[in-house]
């Protein structure tokens, strides 16, 4: 029999910018359960959490951590995550398993940028939410100013439930008006005494008092007549209310905290215990065909992989939510994306670094187990025959792109499977070989993220690497009509080469009329696969050239539109018009029209007054009010064009376009001039001309490194 039932299993992710003590609440939690005998600390870099080398190293967490703990009767697993927006993956991830979302504000600084951009995703997910008022022991701590920035940025939805008496250094009681008590904490926290709420304090305490009634009244009808016929309503029934309202995403109780200080967390831990849902109590499970898929214990059994690491001499752990039925070691599972049958020859509970050997997990819980070989993130496991998929998790795109090269020639195999590896563990970090820029690209979400994946590649595969500047997927197209002709001739003994070629070019666009001084016989539109066109006329007369050899010579201008004549780059939106020529009766073939239809279009295009276009991307900058002029500035020095300025919730949106060119190191540049307090999303836009002294540069540029193409 399992240790606890899906009634007692509770499943919470913490939340919150960078900073607000995340990390810290967490070690709290295990100590106030006695699962561990001493708190660490991010400063001492001993924490259960952050136990990787590479956040003892930074100070922060990146990395999603599964942990648990057991509180009066219950589990509570606890998924600690990273603050900074490069490691949202990890975040979103944790939100599509939890079942309440711990949300931590830091009294210091109020509501965060970070924590906007997290709430987005609770309300998706639609997730279950608790506030948690963090650092009143600090002197600039302001709690009233944080409930005020709460409210307006999440709505009055927000309700407190606890509030400080004193905030600073003299923070030691915390009042509950749910509880209608006071607790005193000793200057370690720990467990504290209930008192009475003083007398200068009850006015306070019952307005906000009445204040959470009435909120959870208004969420239930039952519970309002109830309230308009008695005035008040008792503890369980306010718990009661408070849990259906949370369910619904109606209510976000907010509570008190000095994680450093240890006080609050053991409240906070019988609040989740008896108030938040368990995942049997949330709506069920959907199907990607939208069927539901009850919590129950008794069910097909059916698990969904939302994470996975790799661990040296251990090999793929692969995290999991069971969401039906009961998962026992040795149990065989059926992928339903891949149709394999995997074993599940181990399972665990987890507690950071530590795996604990667990028999069987209940419908609810999350575990993790070893060497899944053909399964990964998003992958759903059920019982044979039942053909269960749940929705995969929904990563968000990258923001930045690197090229990666390793430093030792030959060691280019072990790259592939290090980045392979990478990409296993992190679906925000995406890999790309292109072939047209001759590179291996790497597009994750910002330049910290870039830095795992450095140090991970560095320390974890062994290998040498450095990240260079990715180059520009520059276009190249024309502005005017040029005519053009080549005659190719050879003579080596034997049979020779001759095919000449007479051809016209001109801009393609949308709707353009038919050539008038041309004979057409024959027209193709050719959909480039670097985007664009090639229209491609046959406008021979009299038989000049064998309709044979016309596939040819269109072979021989694809040949060159995929290396530009400018720079190397794909050419598009062009129309091709090949009107004339000549032919031998025995000298002529298909290389010949090919090397002909080539050079006659490379001569062309140089007449025909080219043009070369960048990527210009769409960028998104968000950050609070005060920091718009410095985000503008440094943005005009990037030739962006600034669209506009929106206000999103209590931030401002710096809407811009810019070339893709200009977009190097960005990441770095934003977080130093706003301190960390802006993000940025970019898309891609469109292609748009270059300006005339950076495209005589370019081609300059090319003119240096690249061989003229002659056959």
């Amino acid at each position: 029999m399992p240790e606890f039932d899906t009634s007692h299993v509770k499943n919470i992710v913490l939340l919150g910018h960078a900073g607000s003590g995340k990390t810290t609440l967490a070690e709290c939690m295990l100590f106030e359960a006695g699962l561990i005998s001493r708190r660490g600390s991010v400063a001492e870099r001993n924490t259960t959490g952050d136990y990787h080398e590479l956040e003892q190293e930074r100070g922060n967490s990146i990395f999603s951590k599964l942990l648990h703990t057991r509180w009066k009767g219950y589990k509570i697993n606890i998924i600690d995550t990273p603050g900074y927006d490069d490691f949202s993956g990890e975040v979103i991830s944790a939100l599509r398993v939890a079942d309440t979302g711990v949300m931590l504000l830091n009294a210091v600084m109020g509501v965060e940028v970070g924590t906007d951009i997290i709430w987005e995703y609770t309300e998706k997910f639609k997730t279950p939410m608790i506030f948690a008022a963090n650092k009143l022991d600090d002197d600039n701590a302001d709690f009233d100013k944080t409930v005020r920035e709460a409210k307006s940025h999440f709505g009055p939805n927000v309700v407190v439930v606890q509030y400080p008496r004193q905030t600073g250094a003299g923070f030691h009681e915390i009042i509950d008006v749910l509880r209608m008590t006071m607790y005193h904490f000793k200057d370690n926290g720990g467990k504290p005494e209930k008192i009475a709420i003083p007398e200068d304090e009850k006015a306070k305490a019952d307005a906000l008092h009445k204040e959470l009634i009435e909120a959870i009244a208004s969420n239930d009808e039952t519970l309002m007549e109830k309230y308009f016929d008695q005035g008040e309503l008792d503890e369980d029934e306010m718990k009661n209310g408070l849990k259906q309202a949370m369910i619904h995403h109606d209510l976000f109780p907010l509570f008190c905290l000095s994680a450093e200080r240890n006080m609050g967390s053991g409240r906070l831990m019988g609040f989740i215990d008896n108030v938040c849902p368990s995942a049997n109590e949330m709506p069920p499970q959907q199907t990607k065909k939208g069927e539901p898929v009850p919590c129950d214990a008794n069910g097909p059994a059916c698990i969904f992989i939302y994470k996975t690491i790799s661990e040296p001499h251990v090999g793929d752990l692969s995290f999991f939510k069971v969401y039906s039925g009961t998962i026992k070691s040795g149990m065989e599972l059926e992928n339903e994306t891949t149709g394999v049958t995997e074993k599940l020859t181990q399972l665990f509970l987890v507690e950071g670094n530590k795996r604990l050997p667990i028999n069987e997990l209940v419908a609810g819980d999350i575990g993790a187990t070893l060497k899944l070989k053909n399964t990964h993130v998003n992958n759903t496991l059920h019982t044979k025959g039942r053909n269960f998929e749940l929705p995969p998790i929904e990563f968000p795109a990258p923001n930045m792109t690197m090229a990666i090269e390793t430093l030792k020639k030959g060691e280019e195999e072990k790259l592939s499977q290090a980045l392979h590896q990478l990409r296993e563990e992190d679906p925000t970090l995406l890999v790309e070989v292109s072939s047209e820029l001759k590179q291996t690209l790497i597009h994750c979400q910002g330049d910290m993220h870039l830095a795992v994946a450095k140090w991970k590649i560095e320390h974890q595969h062994k290998l040498e690497i450095k990240f260079v500047k990715p180059r520009i997927a520059y276009r190249e197209t024309i502005r005017k009509m040029a005519d053009a002709s080549y005659r190719h001739k050879k003579q080596s003994g034997g049979a020779g080469q001759f095919g000449e070629v007479f051809m016209r070019i001109e801009p393609w666009y949308e709707g353009m009329p038919e050539p008038a001084d041309l004979n057409v016989r024959g027209r193709d539109v050719h959909n480039l696969d670097w985007g664009g066109k090639l229209v491609f006329y046959n406008c021979i007369v009299g038989g000049a050239i064998d309709a044979r050899f016309l596939p040819s010579i269109l072979k021989g201008v694809m040949e060159k539109m995929g290396n530009g004549p400018l720079t190397g780059s794909y050419a598009r939106d062009i129309r091709v018009c090949v009107y004339d020529g000549k032919m031998h009766p025995v000298d002529s073939n298909d290389i010949s029209f090919k090397i002909a239809g080539l050079q006659a279009f490379r001569q062309a295009f140089q007449q025909a007054d080219p043009q070369i276009l960048e990527p210009i991307y769409q960028l998104d900058v968000l950050c609070p009010d005060d920091l718009t002029g410095a985000v503008m500035g440094d943005l005009q020095s990037r030739r962006a064009i600034v669209e506009g300025i929106d206000s999103e919730g209590h931030f401002q949106k710096v809407i811009a376009k810019v070339p893709l060119a200009e977009m190097d190191g960005y990441s770095s540049s934003l977080r130093s001039i706003t301190q960390g307090r802006a993000k940025f999303k970019m898309k891609f836009s469109g292609y748009e001309a270059v300006p005339f002294e950076l495209q005589r540069k370019l081609i300059d540029d090319y003119s240096k490194t690249a061989k003229e193409e002659y056959a």
